[in-house]
Order: C-alpha cells, then sequence, then structure tokens
C-alpha cells in the first residue's frame, strides 16, 4: 500500500494533510525516513512510525455499539445525526457501516464494520441468524401471541413474517417480553405486534448471532470487538425456531 494511503486511512488526515506530515520526515519504514508518498509499504511486515510511535493497520474495523434513541443506523443524513457521526474521526475515516438497522427510537446492540463479507454473512436470510430484542409492550402478550409468532404473522402489506421466538418475561398491561427473529423488514418487531393486536413501546436489540451487547456500554457508547468476538460472529449458528 502507497504510504500516503496508509497514513490518510488511519487518520493521519487528507492526503494533502499527509504529504505535508511526510516532508518533515516524521515518518520512517524499518527506520528509513519516507518522504514520497508513493511509497510502497507491507504494513504486516514493516515497521511504520510517526514521530516514534509505531502505528498499527487494520484493514477490518469490528465496532461494538449500544445505539442511543434518536440517532439514525445509516452512514449519513442531510438532517439528523447518525452513529458514524459518533464515532471518533480515526475509526470514521475507515469507512464503516452498521450491519442492519435499528429503528431511530430503538436502542440497543449495533455491529459497526467495513467488512461487507462478513455483514452479508449476518443479514443473509438463507443464513437465518437471530436477533433478539427486549420490548415493553402496550397490552397483554398471550401465549397466543407467542403461537402465532411461532408460526409467523402477516404484516399491514400481507407479508407472511418467518418464525419467531416470543418468550413473555411479565405478564398483564404492559408486558414485558423477549423476541427473536431472523429478518430485518422495515419496524419489523413494532410490525409483528401490531399484527397481535398490540403496541411496542419501547425496544432494545440484545443479540446480534452469537453476540451479547455489552452491559457496560451506555448508550451512545461503543468499543472495538475482541478477535474472541468477531469469530463467535463469524461462527453464528442458524436459529433453532425457524
Amino acid at each position: 500500500m502507497r504510504m500516503d494511503k496508509l497514513l490518510s486511512t488511519i487518520g493521519y488526515g487528507s492526503r494533502k494533510e499527509v504529504k505535508q506530515l511526510l516532508k518533515t520526515g516524521a515518518v520512517l519504514a524499518d527506520g528509513v525516513v519516507i518522504k514520497d508518498g508513493k511509497t510502497h509499504v507491507d504494513s504486516e511486515t514493516q515497521e511504520v512510525t510517526v514521530h516514534g510511535e509505531k502505528i498499527e493497520y487494520r484493514e477490518f474495523i469490528y465496532l461494538m455499539m449500544n445505539k442511543p434513541p434518536g440517532v439514525l443506523s445509516a452512514t449519513e443524513d442531510l438532517s439528523q445525526p447518525t452513529v458514524i457521526d459518533l464515532l471518533t474521526p480515526e475509526d470514521a475515516v475507515r469507512d464503516p457501516f452498521p450491519v442492519g438497522r435499528l429503528d431511530k427510537d430503538t436502542e440497543g446492540l449495533l455491529v459497526i464494520t467495513n467488512d461487507g463479507q462478513l455483514s452479508h454473512q449476518l443479514l443473509s436470510p438463507r443464513k437465518h441468524v437471530a436477533k433478539t430484542y427486549f420490548a415493553i409492550i402496550d397490552g397483554t402478550v398471550t401465549d397466543e401471541d407467542v403461537a402465532a409468532f411461532k408460526k409467523g404473522v402477516t404484516l399491514d402489506d400481507d407479508y407472511l413474517t418467518k418464525p419467531a421466538k416470543l418468550e413473555i418475561l411479565t405478564g398483564g398491561d404492559p408486558s414485558e417480553i423477549k423476541v427473536s427473529i431472523t429478518e430485518g423488514k422495515f419496524h419489523q418487531v413494532k410490525r409483528m405486534f401490531e399484527a397481535v393486536g398490540k403496541k411496542v413501546t419501547f425496544l432494545k436489540r440484545l443479540t446480534m448471532g452469537d453476540l451479547e451487547l455489552d452491559a457496560d456500554l451506555e448508550p451512545g457508547e461503543y468499543r472495538d470487538l475482541t478477535d474472541e468476538e468477531v469469530e463467535v460472529l463469524r461462527n453464528s449458528k442458524p436459529a433453532d425456531f425457524v
């Protein structure tokens, strides 16, 4: 990779800013000063330093965010804040994107990455990767609703959903539930409850595949996934209820 691209990719500024940095002699590869941005370097075999500090280049970035309400699961929007706006410049410069979407007023687990292959693996309908949510429901959720979700319910556009796993945590009105689905239709969980005559008043995603939301993350906070967590995502098994 060209040195100027390497430096700009990991957050050292625009190509113009990187060019100025290189002119200062602050960038070394294996102890040799590099002033020409066109110089090719291998970040895996060569040691690159800036002002004496070793830099590390990762092709892919994997982040876990506890998405807050009021923020769009999108890469950009002209009028509303997005989850990418919550990232540091060093992370945002890697061109990451949210894996799937959470509604604007929904919070919880959101994976953000620039690994398109992993994203496809998690979102492909044929993979049947489950997403589990906690919800508060205006209305009394019944065993009949559990049975209906197990078969799949018909949404307002006549779409029959794939089977979903519904668990009643607290009965009565309102009810607290957990629900797992393998699809990502627009407002799907809300529309599924509307199909059985009830309304979602709070929704939070807890898991994606076999990855669980870090309970220590406050809404709006995020962190890098560990290597083990990335492997957990990659090896997520198909849901057993589909």
